[in-house]
């Protein structure tokens, strides 16, 4: 079986990579890119959502120069061939001549311009919207009550019979080494558009699980922090703690969510064709471990939360032990100092020559007595 697989730092290493395979492109009128070449993320030309446009037959790039429009209908001319449109965050006047020519529903054109959705597989007519939630671990050193480690963003595809057009918003997940993988892979483009979303679709999951390795290790070395004497103090660790938390139910968002649309994918009545679907199982399987992973994760948190309050309240008492102790050793000296300054005429020992240093002596001795019976009790 094939297998697109990235670098576990594709986040960061896919600029250097899309740099590479990138020759410079110029776009010949405002809506027309260059399909000669592999440009970088970010679109051809100034002012234009379009990062990329090219058009496949037989799982192999044609060479040419077109618009998206004429791009589809040399597309069309062909049982195999293909479009693959990439744009980065378009507006919504962008989209809309693109919606035009390849018969776009005005939902999914919405969600694609507004972003924001939770991850759903939607179909209008012949068209396919897929919408991903991508991520990025965004962490440097150690987490801290105002840490950011997991940062978002968003994927769509529409996907037709003679087309998919990817809409990328955030710079999570950069899919211009994800074409340059797949050109180098024409059995595997040769399924068509879904083999393009499968592709994606394991991009976005393998980031997911590179994300999970870094939050786990920071969940290690919080807990080593939580449960260490020395370091920040408890209300500094409780803060952490709940930091974590809230960007671990970001992680959350995109994670779970994403298990309906893969198990519609990988059903037999999908309109995904029968070898593609295999490749989604293989996603599908990678998503099952990293939700039981991320699931995981919050009861630890959870654990580790509760353990905490536990153990500020253990330290409360010891605190409160203490006290009662070092009370309890003043109060006996407050008593016998109180009993010979009342200033009775008629008083035991009043006029004795060695009562004063016999009462210090004294009040020393059970000051004594007291610490060490408290120090054995463990309250001191």
């Amino acid at each position: 079986m094939i297998a697109v697989r990235k670098r576990p730092d594709d986040s960061d290493g896919s600029r250097g990579l899309a740099r590479a395979l990138t020759v410079p492109v110029r776009a010949v009128s405002k809506m027309w890119v260059s399909d000669q070449a592999h440009p970088g993320s970010e679109p051809v030309d100034e002012g234009s959502a379009i990062v990329d446009c090219g058009v496949y037959v037989d799982g192999v790039r044609q060479t040419g120069e077109w618009s998206y429009a004429e791009a589809l209908e040399v597309a069309r001319r062909e049982p195999s061939g293909f479009v693959w449109l990439g744009l980065h965050e378009p507006t919504g006047r962008e989209l809309a001549g693109v919606a035009e020519a390849y018969g776009l529903h005005e939902l999914a054109v919405e969600d694609a311009v507004n972003a924001g959705q939770r991850p759903k597989l939607e179909q209008f007519g012949d068209v396919a919207f897929l919408a991903l939630r991508t991520v990025r671990y965004v962490g440097q050193g150690e987490v801290t009550e105002t840490s950011e480690i997991v940062e978002t963003g968003h994927v769509m595809l529409f996907i037709g019979k003679h087309f998919v057009i990817s809409v990328r918003h955030g710079d999570a997940a950069r899919l211009a080494p994800i074409r340059a993988q797949l050109e180098q892979r024409p059995e595997l483009l040769k399924q068509g558009p879904w083999a393009v979303a499968y592709a994606i679709a394991d991009l976005v999951v393998d980031l997911y699980i590179e994300v999970g390795s870094r939050v786990e290790q920071d969940i290690d070395d919080l807990e080593e922090i939580v449960f260490s004497r020395a370091g920040a103090g408890g209300a500094n660790r409780i803060q952490r703690i709940y930091q974590l938390k809230r960007e671990l139910v970001e992680f959350k968002r995109a994670v779970i969510p994403l298990q309906r649309p893969l198990m519609a994918l990988v059903a037999e009545q999908s309109d995904v064709p029968r070898e593609v679907r295999r490749y989604f199982r293989d996603v599908q399987d990678h998503l099952t471990r990293t939700v039981e992973q991320v699931n995981s994760f919050d009861d630890l948190l959870h654990s580790i939360l509760q353990a905490r309050l536990a153990q500020v309240t253990v330290d409360q008492n010891d605190d409160m032990r203490k006290i009662a102790a070092w009370a309890a050793i003043a109060a006996v000296q407050t008593f016998i100092s109180g009993i010979y300054g009342m200033n009775f005429a008629n008083m035991p020992e009043i006029n004795s020559q060695y009562g004063y240093p016999v009462i210090l002596a004294l009040m020393l001795v059970s000051a004594l007595t007291l610490y060490r019976f408290f120090r054995r009790a463990g309250w001191l």
